[in-house]
């Protein structure tokens, strides 16, 4: 990850300018700790802190074409740009970084190419011919864009509002999938999928095959790198499937062959965590080079304060899950380590969330999915970002991989749904792509384990020491006050208010409030899908907790129909549930439709 900063059409172009614009972007220095470059043409500004991980020795930023006309500063990475690269060979590349490739594709394509880029990026780039400018953002936001306006008529764009807010009379998160184009005066969508519209519900037939191998790609892609990496294993389903396909096809990879075939695994949590219990059992049956961290709740509590200044929020379960990663980041980074391959996305696309069991119907299920995918940047996102990015680490997230939404949206979501009567549970369809009898990715009782929050798997007694923490320092005359103070977002917690105090600190501007989502959750729910189940409008934690008793009661029917449908299966042995009479092997395809 990078730090960017620009700034077009301000009416002061002095020195004075050029070395605020420079000061704006030292806030940005944690993201890219490497290097600094700073572009100035007129009253336009493009400012860049680099985190070198593909080619360190030249890459530095911005970039330009040859005549450097077109100049451009780029947070992310492009994994096709060697692909790109062989559509542009009239075009002479000064470095071997895979950012260059933006400026040499906007002057073929003109701002139609952002859809050509398969990656995660955040951008911004000027054309000094006419001084016209562009930005984008990448499908999911998976990396963080601000945009903002001065009351000179400047309008910036930095990768933290920390580096726009107190210059900016108005600023929001520039949202996902979408590019700002000067010439033609404001946003538009460049991603637009089939699911995007939420209301086409797909119908494709499962093909576990077909999932797995855009799976499989979308890891192998994101191994192109030139530092020192890992993965992050907190031992649940999504991290260790990331890690079960790194670890089998990194040796032959280019950085398998530069950094060894051995992948290092992290994983960080409370002393007898069951993160920590399973990450090990996934590390040694995959053969990582492990690395476990320790944190207690006194720590996790002294770095909030931190955690809220760098990830830009007040939503409980944003921070909750934060400061563990935060931590851990921090560890990674202590052993040289500069980037890491995460899980997210796995349980908006699947429909993995303990609530999900309490769908309705398919149409429903799908919807929510839809809704949960594109807030992504607000919520996951954003804290894996933004928590890594706190000490210079690079976090990627394959299965937010273009093609395999793609792919795996594109199934009738019927197939997604839980329902234990037949043994599926959530995440059955990625688990079935998985499970291979000749040729195992993850031992069953680890391909089948029960879905777990992320706050809670680093230990349980994580979120009641937060609780208690906040209580100590949040009055009931606090809370009860709270809509005058905060009207809104108002807190209904006494953790939310704590948390809430520490963020105006820093961000006071209503803007900046503007910018957290707000609203009913149960479970990491969508306010829509809180009308499912009448009882949890009384029970609105948004953790996993208040779901637990529906995801308790789902595995004990699954174990119920196990096995030979008696009733006496066993909740680890799925091997005969109905629905699953075989495993899929790299000779057939099973259950299509």
């Amino acid at each position: 990850m990078c730090g960017i900063l620009a700034v077009f059409g301000c009416l002061d172009a002095s020195q004075a300018k050029r070395v605020r614009v420079l000061e704006l972007s030292r806030r940005l220095r944690h993201r890219g700790p490497d290097w600094s470059g700073l572009y100035q043409s007129g009253h336009s500004f493009l400012a860049h802190q680099r985190l070198a991980i593909v080619d360190p020795a030249s890459g530095d930023q911005p970039l330009y074409n040859e005549d450097r006309q077109i100049v451009v500063t780029v947070n992310g990475e492009i994994y096709n740009h060697e692909k790109l690269r062989e559509q542009l060979k009239s075009h002479k590349f000064r470095t071997g970084s895979d950012c260059e490739i933006v400026a040499h594709l906007y002057e073929d394509y003109g701002e139609e190419f952002v859809n050509m880029l398969d990656g995660m990026f955040s951008f911004v780039l000027l054309d000094t011919r006419d001084q016209s400018f562009i930005a984008a953002r990448d499908a999911f936001g998976i990396t963080p864009l601000y945009i903002g306006w001065g009351f000179d008529g400047s309008v910036w764009f930095a990768s933290e509002m920390k580096a726009l807010h107190d210059d900016c009379e108005s600023f929001e998160s520039f949202p996902p999938g979408h590019i700002y184009s000067s010439k033609q005066g404001g946003l538009r969508r460049w991603y637009n999928p089939p699911w995007y519209s939420e209301n086409v519900i797909p119908s494709s037939p499962y093909d576990p095959l077909v999932l797995r191998r855009a799976f499989e790609k979308a890891v192998i892609k994101r191994l192109m790198t030139d530092v020192p990496f890992g993965v992050l294993l907190s031992g649940g389903l999504d991290s260790s499937l990331v890690a079960a396909v790194a670890s089998r096809y990194l040796a032959a990879t280019k950085a398998g062959k530069q950094w060894g075939d051995k992948l290092h695994s992290f994983c960080v949590g409370l002393k007898g965590s069951p993160d920590l219990k399973a990450a090990k059992e996934v590390a040694e049956y995959l053969g990582t080079v492990h690395h476990e961290f320790h944190f207690t709740v006194q720590d996790g509590i002294d770095a909030i304060e931190d955690v809220i200044y760098h990830v830009e929020t007040y939503d409980v379960t944003t921070i909750r899950a934060s400061t563990p990663m935060f931590l851990m980041s921090r560890k990674i980074k202590s052993l040289g380590v500069k980037m890491v391959l995460s899980g997210e996305g796995s349980d908006e696309i699947f429909g993995g969330y303990l609530y999900f069991h309490k769908a309705p119907n398919k149409e429903e299920f799908h919807q929510e999915t839809c809704r949960k995918i594109k807030a992504l940047h607000m919520y996951d996102c954003l804290r894996a970002n933004k928590s890594t990015s706190a000490w210079g680490v690079e976090a990627r997230v394959p299965f937010l991989d273009k093609e395999f939404v793609n792919v795996a949206m594109d199934i009738d979501p019927e197939r997604k749904m839980v329902k234990p009567d037949i043994g599926r549970i959530e995440k059955w369809v990625l688990r079935r792509a998985f499970d291979d009898e000749q040729n195992p990715y993850l031992p069953k009782h680890i391909l089948y384990r029960q879905k777990g929050q992320f706050s809670d798997g680093v230990g349980y007694s994580w979120i009641d020491g937060l609780k208690s923490h906040a209580a100590e320092h949040v009055t009931d005359t606090m809370l009860r006050n709270a809509k005058y103070i905060f009207p809104h977002n108002t807190p209904t917690t006494k953790e939310a208010y704590y948390y809430r105090m520490i963020f105006e600190r820093f961000y006071p501007q209503n803007a900046a409030r503007l910018t957290v989502p707000g609203g009913p959750s149960v479970a990491c729910s969508t306010a829509k899908a809180v009308e499912w189940d009448a009882a949890w409008a009384h029970n609105l934690d948004p953790s996993g907790r208040a779901a637990l008793g529906v995801h308790a009661s789902a595995y004990q029917e699954c174990n119920a129909g196990a096995n030979d449908g008696t009733g006496n299966g066993n909740v680890n042995t799925f091997s005969k549930m109905p629905g699953r009479e075989a495993s899929v092997d790299a000779r057939e395809v099973l259950i299509k439709g």
